[in-house]
């Protein structure tokens, strides 16, 4: 959570998917809400998530554009959005980081991931911090499948259900 100093804002906006919203604090993106509620119930979550936080769209600009372009089934790179992420030398640092670098339309195992990292016994752990993903989308964790191609699990409001929709989009525009 936020400390008092800190400002944050938050947004919600139409995707073709449906509503989808965000935090965005001093270091970037903190949270994305993924497509699954009404407008009117995300706005209400985020607000009430992120108590003092102000509603304004003008830090997600460029990331509200780009996920229209994606639900919209477009190639996006979200590699240019600012992310507040946990610490470059923490577990769940090197795990995002590697996740945020799978390209769009593939897709990494947990324990490729857990090898790219350094960690080849650490699949299992892999998973749990992608989990923890407050970034969705930007930090990909839907890119990451059991070593057999199964989705695996997916903690993001629609669930494996939605992890699969995004695969399969992706899999349709991944060579446009």
């Amino acid at each position: 959570m936020s400390t008092r100093n800190e400002k944050l804002a938050y947004a919600a906006w139409p995707t073709a998917w449906g509503p989808m919203g965000g935090v965005w604090g001093p270091k970037g993106l903190r949270r994305v809400v993924l497509p699954h509620y009404q407008m009117d119930q995300l706005l209400e979550l985020l607000s009430w998530e992120h108590a003092g936080a102000v509603r304004d769209e003008t830090p997600f600009e460029q990331f509200i554009a780009a996920s229209r372009e994606y639900f919209n089934a477009r190639r996006v790179d979200f590699s240019d959005i600012d992310c507040d992420l946990p610490g470059e030398q923490t577990f769940a640092g090197k795990v995002l980081r590697a996740c945020r670098r799978i390209p769009y339309g593939q897709t990494r195992s947990y324990s490729s991931l857990a090898m790219e990292i350094g960690r080849e016994d650490a699949a299992r752990a892999v998973a749990t911090a992608l989990s923890k993903n407050t970034i969705p989308l930007v930090v990909p964790c839907h890119r990451v499948t059991y070593a057999d191609g199964n989705p695996g699990g997916f903690s993001a409001e629609g669930g494996v259900a939605l992890k699969q929709r995004m695969l399969d989009l992706e899999r349709r525009t991944g060579n446009r």
